[in-house]
C-alpha cells in the first residue's frame, strides 16, 4: 500500500485539529460512550500541564519541610504533623491532602496520613531532593521563557551555578554547589549503569568529568579489580579528592585536574562519559569524545551514560525537561541515540550499540570501542 502523501496527510491533520478545538466537539466527546475515556484522559493531561508548576512546588515544600523523612517513622496524625511542621492545622492538612492526591502520601483512619509508594521513593533517593531544591534557580530562568529563547536572558542563574558552561573553571568554593549536586545525580544512576556495564576485563577506568566521585566510588564498591582514575577540572577534583578520601577510597582511586580541550591522559583502556555530554554544545561535544579517542588504546572501550531525547515513554524528559533545563544552563542540548552514535563514529569510533538499562527515563548508556590494531 503507497504512503499517503503529505498534502493530504497534512489536510487530514488541520481537518482533525479544528475538529478537536471546538468546544461543541470537546462536549460531545466527553460525553459519548465510546470517546469520553480519551476525552476525560486528555483533559486532565491539559490541566496537568497548566497545574504542573503548582505541583511541583506541592513537592517542593514538601522537601523542605522535610515531611517524608518524618513519616518515614511511621504515619501520623494531622494535629501531631502540624506541631512538627509548625504549620497552622488547616494548612498542614492543605499540604497533606495536596500530596496525597499527587500520590505521594496516603491519608489514613484516625485523621492520619502516612507514605504512598512515590513519597517512600524519595526518601530512598536523596538525589531527587537536592534536585528539587535546585530548582527554585530553574524557575527564576523560566519566568519568561519566550525571552529566554530569544536569548534575552543573560546571564541566567544556572549559568552562574554552574560556571564551566560559561568557559570558566571557577575555584573550590565556587565549584562546592554544583559538584555536590553533580554527585547526587550521579549516584542516583550508577547502579543502573553498572548493571549493564561489564567491566571484568577492565584494568584502568577513566571517568571524565567524574565530579565529586559519585559514579567511581560506586565501581569501587562492586569491582575490585580495575585501576580507577577521576579526571575533572583542578578545583572539582581537589574536593573530589578530599570526598573520597573522607570515605576510605583515597588509595583506591587517583584525581586528576586539567580541561578535555587540552587532551586526556592516556593509560586507561577504559573512559566513562556519565551526564556530561549533553552538557555540551555540539562542538565541545565532539571534542570531548574525540579526546577520549585519542586517550584510548585500540581495542580501548568508552561508556557513554545519560537521559537521552526521544526516550520511548520518557519523551518529556528529554526533550521539554533538559531541553529547557540546558538552554538556561547555557550550554548543551538533549541528543537522540542516533545522533551520539553518528557523533561518535565522527570521533573515530570504530562500532557502538545501546545497551538496554533498567530505568531508560533516567539513563542511558552506550558502548563504543576503539579500533583494534
Amino acid at each position: 500500500m503507497p504512503p499517503v502523501p503529505s498534502a493530504w496527510a497534512d489536510r487530514w491533520l488541520a481537518w482533525r485539529n479544528r475538529l478537536v478545538a471546538s468546544p461543541r466537539f470537546q462536549r460531545w466527546a466527553a460525553g459519548f460512550p465510546l470517546t469520553r475515556g480519551i476525552a476525560r484522559r486528555n483533559t486532565r493531561a491539559l490541566f496537568d500541564l497548566c497545574a504542573g508548576f503548582v505541583y511541583a512546588q506541592v513537592l517542593a515544600a514538601c522537601i523542605r519541610l522535610d515531611l517524608f523523612a518524618i513519616l518515614a517513622e511511621g504515619p501520623a496524625t494531622v494535629a501531631a504533623l502540624a506541631r512538627r511542621l509548625e504549620l497552622p492545622p488547616e494548612n498542614a492538612r492543605r499540604l497533606l491532602r495536596a500530596a496525597e492526591s499527587l500520590g505521594l502520601l496516603r491519608g489514613l483512619s484516625g485523621d492520619r496520613f502516612g507514605l504512598a509508594d512515590l513519597g517512600a521513593a524519595l526518601v530512598g533517593n536523596p538525589g531527587i531532593a537536592a534536585m528539587v531544591e535546585h530548582h527554585a534557580l530553574l524557575y527564576a530562568d523560566l519566568a519568561d521563557p519566550v525571552s529566554l529563547l530569544r536569548g534575552n536572558v543573560q546571564p541566567t542563574r544556572l549559568s552562574t551555578y554552574w560556571p564551566y558552561a560559561a568557559g570558566q573553571t571557577g575555584d573550590a568554593q565556587s565549584v562546592a554547589p554544583y559538584g555536590g549536586l553533580m554527585g547526587a545525580s550521579q549516584a542516583l544512576i550508577a547502579e543502573d549503569v553498572l548493571d549493564v556495564c561489564d567491566l571484568a576485563r577492565v584494568r584502568h577506568l577513566m571517568d571524565v568529568g567524574g565530579g565529586e566521585g559519585a559514579f567511581l566510588e560506586a565501581v569501587a564498591r562492586r569491582h575490585a579489580g580495575p585501576r580507577l582514575t577521576l579526571f575533572d577540572l583542578p578545583p572539582v577534583a581537589e574536593r573530589a579528592a578530599d570526598r573520597l578520601a573522607r570515605v576510605g577510597l583515597e588509595g583506591r582511586i587517583s584525581c586528576r585536574g586539567g580541561d578535555f580541550h587540552n587532551g586526556l591522559p592516556t593509560g586507561a583502556d577504559a573512559i566513562s562519559l556519565v551526564r556530561i555530554v549533553h552538557d555540551h554544545d555540539d562542538g565541545p561535544a565532539l571534542a570531548m569524545l574525540k579526546a577520549a579517542h585519542a586517550a584510548l588504546p585500540p581495542g580501548g572501550l568508552l561508556l557513554l551514560a545519560e537521559p537521552m531525547a526521544g526516550t520511548p515513554g520518557a519523551a518529556p524528559v528529554g526533550d521539554a525537561y533538559f531541553g529547557f533545563y540546558l538552554l538556561a544552563m547555557g550550554s548543551g542540548r538533549p541528543r537522540r541515540a542516533e545522533e551520539l552514535h553518528a557523533m561518535l563514529r565522527a570521533a573515530g569510533f570504530a562500532s557502538s550499540r545501546e545497551l538496554p538499562t533498567r530505568r531508560p527515563l533516567l539513563t542511558r548508556v552506550i558502548r563504543a570501542k576503539k579500533q583494534a590494531p
